[in-house]
């Protein structure tokens, strides 16, 4: 898995390069913590299951 992701910053208002914060595995799949790096704006993703950037 790559170690940034080009992702939309909804604190920001453009497109930003996302940098890995962390990862660890659980029963769900594998929790992907990323951060923006101008703004304190994170969100999570679990194996495509699970996306917190996204609105419901």
């Amino acid at each position: 898995m790559s170690l940034e992701l080009e992702h939309d910053c909804p604190v920001c208002g453009e497109s930003k390069t996302f940098y890995k914060a962390g990862s660890t595995t659980m029963y769900l799949g594998t929790k992907v913590k990323w951060h923006c790096p101008d703004c304190d704006y994170g969100f999570v993703r679990i194996d495509g299951t699970v996306d917190t950037s996204t609105t419901a």
